[in-house]
């Protein structure tokens, strides 16, 4: 790749690493292909479409059927924030034709246990969640360990938004005591997103050629912080329930937009319930102040439940470890194969049927 192309390639995110990737993808294919091939950054993933940026200027693409099978059967997809190859026809339309393996991935899964890539290549995931109804630290803790899960490199940063509703003396108490729960090494900023400021505030996560991601429930405003970050309106906005404070889906699809002073943000629609696609390693890494204290229980298979002598239901929240104890659950029932599923469930159906004897025979029935 010509050193021309990577330095027009490089402010949205192109790092010598994937330069190389798709040097040897674009080797391999010319080996059968006479047809020269283009390195480009997926901004949007429709149907059976994508937009790419190639560093100049956003252009349409298909996304050709063998790769998009090649990718389906390991369980992936095409993703805003992929590096791809693209060929052009005759007529100049352009055609994906491979993919450079992602440095990081965030992915979540479905309540049917399926993978779901959110985003690809990304430094830095703003987790933002509003100082309203929204306000919840087990979902920011689920994200933390969404991202943990992600890859190497990349840093889950909080965003608390709509510090202008809830007030300063409540914005410093909410921020103050979530960071005392996260630890030092997730970051967390109350701010009013609205406020040209707040650029400012996130401006040391956001250096040219590095790309963040906005993610978070509906309503928390993610859209408004994007706009914004880029100076201008481009992301629809709306209002939120007076109840609940939850939004409509104003953002309907995931977009990658450059910013005015170098780098990318990747806006991301919301999600009602979020189900991590965690390994036990991302697990300790979003938990590791439990991970560290599980060294100082008396019993060196301590499960922080009813032990005695237990050093993390000493020292840590509750609430949060009641979370982790529930990803740890949910984290085992993935790794699961259909067979063993079959069993769990057969147990849980005994053991309702009994419950349910149980409360006859108090009854007197």
């Amino acid at each position: 790749m010509h050193q021309d192309v990577f330095d027009r390639l490089q402010p949205i995110g192109l790092t010598p690493a994937l330069m190389r990737a798709l040097e040897t993808l674009g080797s391999t294919l010319a080996h059968g292909d006479p047809s020269p091939a283009e390195p480009a950054r997926v901004t949007e993933v429709h149907r059976e479409t994508a937009v790419l940026h190639d560093g100049g200027a956003e252009f349409p693409a298909r996304l050709h059927r063998r790769l998009v099978t090649a990718l389906s059967a390991g369980g992936n997809a095409i993703a805003v924030g992929d590096w791809v190859l693209v060929q052009r026809d005759p007529s100049g339309m352009a055609t994906i034709i491979a993919r450079a393996e992602p440095q990081s991935q965030i992915v979540r899964r479905d309540a049917d246990g399926l993978r779901h890539v959110v985003v690809s290549n990304i430094d830095t995931a703003f987790l933002v969640m509003g100082l309203d109804g929204d306000f919840n630290p087990r979902r920011i803790e689920r994200y933390v360990a969404l991202v943990s899960a992600a890859g190497s490199g990349v840093l889950p940063v909080v965003v608390l938004t709509k510090r202008d509703w809830a007030g300063v003396a409540v914005a410093i108490d909410e921020t103050e005591a979530l960071q005392r729960r996260l630890g030092q090494g997730v970051p967390v900023h109350a701010v009013d997103g609205t406020a040209p400021a707040t650029a400012q505030v996130l401006a040391p996560y956001l250096r040219a050629g590095h790309t963040a991601v906005l993610l978070g429930s509906s309503g928390a405003g993610k859209s408004t912080l994007t706009n914004t970050l880029l100076g201008r309106t481009v992301q629809d906005t709306g209002a939120v329930r007076a109840t609940d404070s939850r939004g409509k889906h104003t953002t309907t699809y995931r977009s990658l937009h450059r910013l005015p002073g170098g780098g990318c943000v990747v806006d991301t629609p919301g999600v009602r319930t979020l189900r991590p696609d965690l390994d036990a390693e991302a697990l300790a890494v979003a938990f590791n102040d439990i991970d560290a204290l599980a060294a100082q229980c008396r019993f060196r298979d301590c499960r922080h439940q009813d032990e005695p002598g237990c050093a993390v239901r000493a020292a840590v929240d509750p609430d949060r470890l009641g979370n982790w104890h529930k990803l740890g659950r949910e984290l085992r029932r993935d790794s699961m194969n259909a067979l063993e599923r079959r069993e769990q469930l057969s147990q849980w159906k005994a053991r309702t049927r009994e419950g349910r004897a149980r409360a006859k025979s108090k009854r007197g029935e």
